[in-house]
């Protein structure tokens, strides 16, 4: 079984570019205040969704491993 991953958007500091959207289509979706969700908040490890995450002009996207909540994305230092 693969890796899953807990999707989160931090919307304080979501700007509603829509970069993620368009990356990663089925992973995210833009509110009526253009501001992000996860589509899924929990899923299964994807390029896609890390595509997005890596994409946002300001990293308002974070991805942790569901098991151990070890960060995917930002990566740790």
């Amino acid at each position: 079984m693969g890796d899953r991953w807990q999707v989160e958007v931090d919307r304080g500091v979501c700007i509603g570019s829509g970069m993620c959207v368009n990356l990663a289509p089925a992973g995210f979706t833009l509110d009526t205040a253009r501001q992000s969700h996860p589509s899924v908040p929990e899923t299964d490890a994807n390029e896609p969704v890390l595509t997005a995450a890596e994409g946002c002009p300001v990293e308002a996207i974070t991805i942790t491993l569901l098991s151990t909540g070890e960060p995917v994305f930002p990566p740790e230092e």
